[in-house]
């Protein structure tokens, strides 16, 4: 049962990249922050800050995409409470994208002014 509870999270995951171009993009962004991590050599309380904050955004996005897409079932036309709630899970995402910017800002600005 364990086993089969990670193939549906996996699937879950290879659905967002397949069909979420957000997430895509959210995903290269991560990637391109840790090439820059090693390029600086970011030290071990920096890497954890990174790779949380990044974790936090992708989980976040994968919500957004979850609720939009109930909403979508559960209300195929147009309905203001549904705008409403898609609007806030889209927010939550911009919001940790905003902290996730500063704090990638926080730990990277030191080491470019070496």
């Amino acid at each position: 049962m364990l086993i089969k509870s990670f193939g549906f999270a996996i699937k879950g995951i290879k659905l967002a990249i397949k069909e979420e171009r957000n997430f895509r993009i959210m995903l290269i962004t991560f990637f391109v922050v840790v090439c820059f991590g090693l390029y600086f050599r970011l030290e071990k309380m920096d890497w954890m800050m990174i790779i949380l904050t990044s974790g936090i955004v992708l989980v976040t996005e994968l919500f957004n995409t979850t609720i939009e897409n109930m909403m979508d079932m559960i209300s195929p036309d147009y309905n203001v409470m549904t705008e409403r709630i898609k609007d806030l899970s889209a927010g939550a995402v911009l919001v940790t994208s905003i902290f996730s910017v500063i704090v990638g800002l926080i730990v990277f600005v030191p080491y470019i002014k070496k």
